[in-house]
């Protein structure tokens, strides 16, 4: 998409004669930022095309291609999940590493995703943060859509990013639990009997009545459609949940780790 949408910026500015640096100039950035843009090394902000449209008289043609731009700004792992929960009318999700992507704090993301090996470059890591931030806008969007969560107890206890850090993240799932579309549960680390030791697993109930579910392990995600598959997961999330503080003992419980951090 990136490399689309700069493909159309070099193919206007150079039907209007103008060399990169020239262009650069009239819409007030620096020719190597045109450059990288054209090359599809960079995603444009919206204030570079409305000034490029401008500029270029594109008559709202460059201007258009903002929101292609801003999907570009995700990598396509993100905008493929982003679009699997924004279609959801009830998803369920066990983690047993981190919180989940769609509770996180912003501090709590970039702190995570400072600690990826190999090291992420500075931009890189903006750049997940900036699309994990955009997809937790799903829950807020979707009010009649149900949202259930459960987390293994050690993800809350775990200081990542520090005490301020730790401490905020609490205090968003502390405040996310209080929606009416949103459950989360604790599943308490002294558990004899424990159905996700597996690893983390997400259940998707789609619109139009389909079922898939989602894997993810290091950096590796697998969609699963396969019924029997799907149904495998269902079973054991359900279980998982049963199996965890109910939705009231994991706000008491979260509330407790927030006094003593």
């Amino acid at each position: 998409m990136a490399r689309a949408v700069g493909r159309q910026v070099k193919l206007w500015r150079e039907a209007a004669g103008m060399t990169q640096p020239e262009f650069g100039e009239a819409i007030g950035y620096s020719h190597e930022m045109v450059s990288s843009v054209e090359r599809g090394r960079r995603v444009p902000k919206p204030e570079f095309l409305d000034r490029a449209d401008d500029v270029l008289g594109a008559e709202g043609k460059l201007a258009a291609m903002k929101s292609d731009a801003a999907e570009a700004k995700y990598p396509k792992k993100v905008r493929d999940l982003a679009k699997l929960e924004a279609e959801s009318v009830e998803m369920g999700a066990y983690s047993n590493h981190t919180v989940h992507a769609l509770l996180q704090t912003e501090e709590y993301a970039r702190a995570l995703f400072g600690m990826w090996r190999p090291l992420l470059m500075e931009e890189a890591v903006e750049r997940q943060v900036a699309a994990r931030v955009a997809r937790q806008e799903v829950i807020a969007d979707q009010p009649t859509s149900l949202f259930s969560f459960v987390q293994e107890e050690v993800t809350l206890r775990r200081p990542t990013g520090g005490r301020s850090v730790h401490r905020r993240q609490l205090e968003r799932l502390l405040e996310l639990g209080q929606l009416r579309n949103v459950e989360i549960q604790v599943m308490p680390t002294d558990r004899d009997d424990h159905a996700g030791l597996s690893g983390a697993l997400r259940v998707l109930k789609l619109r139009g009545g389909k079922t898939v579910g989602y894997v993810e392990v290091q950096r590796y995600g697998r969609l699963i459609s396969e019924p029997a598959e799907v149904q495998y997961l269902e079973m054991q999330y359900g279980i998982i949940r049963a199996q965890a503080l109910t939705p009231r003992e994991s706000l008491i419980l979260i509330e407790k780790m927030l006094g003593e951090t």
